[in-house]
């Protein structure tokens, strides 16, 4: 399964956790849970930013317009983290 899918199928199994740090940027940027979710079910990958053995640093851009960046951590089977 590709990275892309895999992130998408961990959003809709909800196996994923929101860092401290992410949701501080979530309340200081007015948004939800469901508006990030929507953005990586939804939008397009713009710019994959880092890439190391672990981290991902990836910028997307829903149909709404809607961007952002988050960073992954690829290293686990069993739950995406978002930060």
């Amino acid at each position: 399964m590709a990275t892309l899918q895999r992130i998408r199928q961990k959003i809709i199994d909800r196996e994923y956790y929101l860092s401290s740090h992410a949701e501080e940027e979530l309340l200081d940027d007015e948004l939800e849970r469901k508006d990030i979710e929507n953005a990586i079910l939804k939008g397009r990958i713009e710019k994959k930013m880092k890439e190391d053995c672990a981290v991902r640093d990836i910028a997307w851009k829903d149909q709404l317009g809607m961007e952002g960046q988050f960073r992954y951590f690829a290293d686990s089977k069993k739950m995406l983290t978002l930060s």
